[in-house]
């Protein structure tokens, strides 16, 4: 039983971070257990559910086969931002949470506002903790749906969970949730949701006036040892597509030559340029190694199959 116990998957939310640290976690791979679909081991690694389908693709969400290995996109490249309180990458469906002390990031999936319904970018604060709160659901949700009551109390059918956290922009929360399965997705009116044991956990920590910062940085480029690391993630409208089992849309990148340029530096010669396009137009979110500093810079060093490096080095969980 004990050697079971050690199996048993666990998401990483905490890292200790160096100066100028910019990939934390790792690459697992992991193998469907019976009775469990996508979602659920989505939760197991606290990734958001689109975070986890775009990194298998064509792996279909409710049976998605016993004994099918998986990647674990867990392997995160922290945002260009202020390392201050908590920072939200809306592209990557990501938020940061950088404790005082500049030694520690946590990290959580989010789930974020439906097409046409935009979190606001740029910075504010936590203004107030509300534990076990009632919604009021606002006039721009009753309008679509009529039917709801004037206040919905604290309970299992409460949308905002057992926690929320209110923002310096009005009618703008970060909360937990009663469907799970939503974290990673497009379905709020622009509030941001957590996993119910994430929310709880940020909630126990965080003091009322934190900074809060929000991005949207559709790729991000870093390095950890020699290698460089590129992740582009899914635009919005693909992670809809995706959500919903359609096809995905051919939807490229913009300015992810540029963004690794900035990532690479002197070493930019080094970096396998056709990975990066190949990554900026299939935007599946995995992490791609890129380039290789081992060598001297001056060579025109690439990686010779920076596709299968999202499974190099894994570790496997079972």
């Amino acid at each position: 039983m004990a050697e079971q116990a050690a199996e048993t998957p666990r998401a990483t939310r905490e890292f200790t971070l160096a100066p100028a640290q910019k990939v934390i976690g790792e690459v697992r791979e992991y193998v469907v257990q019976p009775g469990e679909d996508l979602n659920e081991i989505a939760r197991k690694f606290d990734l958001g559910y689109t975070a986890l389908a775009a990194a298998n693709p064509g792996v279909d969400q409710f049976a998605p086969g016993v004994g099918r290995r998986l990647i674990i996109p867990s392997l995160y490249v922290l945002p260009d931002a202020p390392r201050q309180g908590i920072v939200i990458n809306l592209a990557q469906y990501r938020m940061f949470y950088f404790p005082p002390g500049g030694h520690r990031v946590e990290t959580f999936p989010v789930g974020l506002g439906q097409i046409g319904k935009t979190t606001p970018l740029g910075g504010t604060r936590v203004v107030r903790k509300e534990a076990n709160p009632t919604w009021y659901p606002p006039r721009s949700i009753r309008s679509e749906r009529p039917e709801l009551p004037a206040a919905i109390p604290p309970g299992p059918d409460n949308p905002l969970g057992k926690y929320a956290l209110h923002l310096g922009w009005p009618r703008y929360l970060i909360h937990g949730t009663n469907k799970p399965d939503g974290v990673g997705r497009n379905v709020s009116h622009g509030c941001i949701r957590m996993y119910p044991e994430d929310v709880e956990r940020l909630f126990s920590e965080l003091s009322v006036g934190t900074p809060v910062h929000t991005v949207s940085q559709m790729a991000s480029a870093g390095w950890t040892g020699d290698r460089l690391y590129l992740k582009v993630y899914p635009s919005k409208t693909q992670t809809e597509e995706i959500d919903t089992a359609r096809p995905v849309g051919f939807e490229p990148a913009p300015g992810v030559r540029d963004v690794v340029r900035a990532a690479a530096g002197r070493y930019a010669s080094a970096v396998d340029w056709r990975a990066v396009d190949k990554a900026a137009r299939e935007r599946t979110g995995a992490p791609v190694i890129i380039a290789d500093r081992s060598g001297p810079a001056d060579k025109d060093r690439k990686s010779e199959d920076a596709q299968a490096s999202i499974v190099r080095n894994v570790r496997p969980r079972l």
